[in-house]
């Protein structure tokens, strides 16, 4: 059984729509305790927080359950000419970026990391840490547009401030590389990891 260390909503769709047993615990870590400059060694070292976080919380299963085999950690941001985006911080912030962002490319990376459970078998890994980069291209917006959109309160919860998987799949003009990276992991990855 996977343990994935996320509140997102979108990773646990992502697993649920995929077909892989999972079951859900938060970390707790303090994001904004980690830092780096590279915004993909950043989503790495966030990732693998989360997952060694959980994993070293972990108790025996219950009677009944599934055995964690593993534990994944995920963090995304976006990177836009040279400055990196987590989720914004309030409806302004969101707009500012928006105004900024439209009819632009930006760079989505999301750090996996894998770790193996106490209940793994020999064939996993102890550990698998990487990040997958997106590029993403973003509708020109009018001022009303990048308002209205903000006003529905989807870019505040979202790395760079935008859901592909929700009303901001209307405001992405297209992607280059893994659609459900954007979302929050790359199933691909996973299932390789996993296989």
């Amino acid at each position: 059984m996977l343990l994935l260390a996320s509140a997102s909503p979108a990773r646990r769709r992502l697993l649920e729509q995929a077909a892989i047993p999972h079951r859900v615990q938060v970390s707790g870590v303090d994001e904004e305790a980690i830092g780096h400059p590279d915004p993909a060694q950043l989503v790495q070292r966030l990732a693998r927080a989360k997952a060694a976080a959980v994993l070293q919380t972990l108790p025996p299963p219950p009677a009944g359950q599934a055995p964690i085999t593993a534990v994944l950690g995920c963090d995304s941001v976006l990177a836009f000419e040279g400055q990196v985006f987590g989720k914004p911080a309030d409806a302004a912030e969101a707009i500012a970026r928006w105004q900024r962002m439209a009819g632009g490319w930006g760079e989505l990376h999301t750090g996996h990391c894998l770790l193996a459970g106490p209940c793994a078998a020999a064939l996993i890994r102890p550990e698998r840490l990487t990040t997958v980069t997106t590029r993403v291209q973003f509708a020109p917006l009018s001022r009303v547009e990048i308002e209205a959109y903000v006003a529905t309160g989807e870019p505040l919860q979202c790395a760079g401030g935008f859901a592909l998987e929700g009303r901001g799949g209307s405001v992405v003009e297209g992607i280059e590389g893994c659609y459900s990276n954007v979302i929050g992991l790359s199933l691909p990855l996973l299932r390789r990891w996993l296989s």
